[in-house]
């Protein structure tokens, strides 16, 4: 992707997720939504609820990306410790934020605002909040760092009303040809050529396994949405020299 648009990465943070024992649902939001304003998910992390891996590898990716999201390890547990190490890498206090405060207790019966659910309402100093609208709980940015929610339904309502306060890059678009019959195997050759072609253009080859029959599934993604149908056109052309029927779009199921 070009550099002239913003680059992101995603840090998944859960020893749940690495466990196998939660299926991260996220990941596909998160690059669909970011790509759709201009900013391409360039990396995606999944490292477990230990202090100093969260801590080293938000260090290192908040210096190598314009834009740096998390997900999961902000609930009231004590496993959940995703703010209080964003706190200690950007080496700011952790403590009461006075807004997050007053909307969490305000959500709760006097006396249910326990110790627990404050611990959703400790921040970094200086974070500026990402409402919550599904269960009051909000996530926060610090510098280029955004930390939300790893439940999705949560997650999702985040990012939406994150999104208008990000920078906005050309948005990137998609177009996909496929067909049945073809081994990758068969089409490798002409379409590194292709992809040398458009170096402005991600083409990627993804085969695909069905009961009506096996085949691949082209895409080409860029900012540029005539150089993507180009290479699609192309591609196209190259299934049919190969004795293949080309079909626009991604295969059915």
């Amino acid at each position: 992707m070009p550099t002239a648009n913003p680059t992101a990465c995603l840090l998944v943070i859960g020893n749940e997720v690495l466990s196998g024992r939660t299926q991260d649902a996220n990941i596909r939001f998160v690059a669909t939504r970011l790509g759709a304003i201009g900013m391409p998910l360039s990396e995606v992390r999944v490292i477990p609820d230990i202090p100093e891996r969260i801590i080293g590898t938000l260090n290192e990716v908040r210096a190598r990306f314009n834009h740096v999201f998390t997900t999961g390890g902000i609930g009231p547990t004590h496993d959940d410790i995703t703010s209080e190490c964003v706190a200690a890498a950007f080496g700011v206090p952790w403590e009461p934020h006075p807004e997050a405060w007053a909307r969490m207790e305000a959500s709760y019966k006097p006396g249910e605002f326990n110790a627990a659910r404050q611990r959703m309402a400790t921040m970094p100093r200086g974070a500026a909040l990402i409402d919550n609208p599904v269960s009051v709980a909000p996530g926060f940015s610090i510098g280029n760092v955004h930390v939300m929610a790893g439940v999705p339904r949560i997650m999702q309502a985040m990012l939406d009303g994150l999104l208008p306060r990000l920078p906005r890059g050309v948005p990137v678009v998609s177009r996909a040809v496929h067909t049945t019959g073809l081994p990758e195997g068969r089409i490798a050759e002409g379409l590194a050529a292709i992809q040398g072609r458009f170096p402005d253009a991600d083409i990627g080859s993804y085969p695909f396994y069905r009961p009506g029959g096996n085949g691949v599934a082209i895409v080409a993604k860029g900012i540029d949405a005539q150089r993507a149908d180009a290479a699609i056109a192309e591609v196209s052309a190259l299934m049919r020299e190969l004795g293949a029927t080309p079909v626009m779009g991604e295969p059915p199921g």
